[in-house]
């Protein structure tokens, strides 16, 4: 497969992961951003730069950067000069739809150049909303999820991470691979939209369906750590920390109740899971009792000898260092040389794999514009009317 190359409006995190996820795959992204630049270039610690901080730095490792004003006529046609002469392969956005016309990306206008480019963009509830916008812990809330997730005698709380802004970004990829083969048939491009709210919603697989079962509230609402409907599945303290059991089924829990550390649950009333669901406070407390008169590693020790599904809760630097992991990690080098670690790919590839530093504002646009056909002169205008900015201006 040729490497694709990938030009992308983007900003916040839903769409940039995406396009990492092409990165990943090998694809040229070239970002694009507004003169005021992408907010989230400036969360976190400086590691680049003040425009290139740690929460910035993972979504856009190994990406170009240029920037635009596209509500300039001059900035739109540098835009359109690029979709021409580049080949560009993919067009992405997540600005909102209401906009897509005025700043000349919409699909009808920049098929004109390309009619094989497909168009991709990610918004808070699709183009049939064009002027709602969304982010991520807005849309936990109104879907659901935060009444989901927490203690049960507590509030609602967000998951701890962007997963609705990752979800997101996962979709558009998933259906940019479909329209690529759909492509390969056919030679058309094709416009895709993703609404960050609908893709959301469709993974409420397992609580939607129960609303028409006759659930009982508890069942549909915040459990802190445990499984609604599998018990005991939860946290449990130790002697030095914490370690998660998950028993999935009545053969497991007896394989729990053999080890002599646990004996103390063998009893009658919680043979079967509706029993122990019946008594999950008491099932909870006793196993509770018992995980803690041992340390993390002995209750691990026993519950794997034992063939149950467990694992220590670990912080994410913890998590990092497990001996699987750590091997697959990849990373880039700041500018002063430090190494900054990356997650892995989701898929297998080598491992140990660096990309290139994520891109300055502005840090490729006279390098693209001259490569996509523009004189000297040309790019010299756009810079001195604002209509594109370079790093000398950015950096003003």
């Amino acid at each position: 497969m040729k490497r694709l190359t990938v030009l992308s409006l983007e900003q916040a995190l839903s769409l940039p992961y995406a396009t990492l996820r092409m990165v990943q795959l090998g694809w040229r992204v070239i970002r694009v951003e507004a003169p005021t630049g992408d907010p989230n270039r400036r969360i976190g610690a400086e590691l680049g730069g003040a425009d290139r901080c740690a929460y910035f730095v993972g979504p856009n490792a190994g990406k170009e950067a240029i920037t635009l004003d596209l509500t300039d006529a001059r900035g739109r046609e540098a835009l359109h000069r690029i979709v021409r002469s580049l080949d560009v392969d993919l067009f992405c956005c997540n600005t909102l739809p209401g906009r897509y016309p005025k700043l000349g990306i919409d699909f009808e206008t920049l098929r004109t150049f390309r009619p094989s480019l497909i168009w991709a963009g990610i918004s808070a509830m699709g183009p049939k909303h064009p002027d709602v916008p969304g982010y991520d812990p807005a849309l936990q809330a109104l879907l659901g999820f935060m009444d989901l997730t927490g203690p049960a005698d507590g509030p609602p709380m967000l998951c701890g991470l962007p997963l609705i802004d990752l979800k997101a970004g996962d979709e558009l990829l998933t259906q940019v691979m479909a329209a690529l083969v759909e492509r390969a048939e056919t030679g058309q491009g094709k416009r895709i939209d993703v609404s960050m709210a609908r893709a959301a919603a469709s993974w409420l697989l397992t609580v939607v369906p129960m609303l028409d079962a006759g659930a009982r509230p508890e069942e549909l609402s915040r459990s802190g750590s445990e499984h609604r409907h599998f018990v005991p599945s939860n946290a449990y303290s130790t002697s030095d920390g914490f370690v998660y059991l998950a028993i999935g089924s009545d053969r497991q829990w007896a394989q729990l109740v053999a080890v002599p550390a646990y004996s103390a649950l063998a009893q009658p009333r919680f043979l079967e899971n509706p029993g122990r669901k019946e008594h999950r406070a008491e099932v909870h407390r006793l196993l509770g009792d018992c995980t803690r008169r041992c340390t993390t590693a002995e209750n691990l020790a026993h519950l794997r000898g034992a063939g149950i599904v467990c694992a220590p809760i670990h912080s994410v630097a913890r998590a990092v260092d497990e001996p699987w992991l750590k091997p697959l990690l990849t990373w880039t080098t700041s500018p002063d040389g430090r190494k900054v670690r990356l997650p892995p790919t989701p898929f297998e590839e080598p491992a140990g794999r660096e990309l290139p530093f994520a891109p300055r504002q502005g840090q490729h646009t006279e390098a693209v514009l001259r490569e996509a056909g523009l004189s000297a002169a040309e790019v010299s205008s756009l810079l001195a009317a604002g209509a594109a900015q370079g790093r000398a201006e950015v950096g003003r």
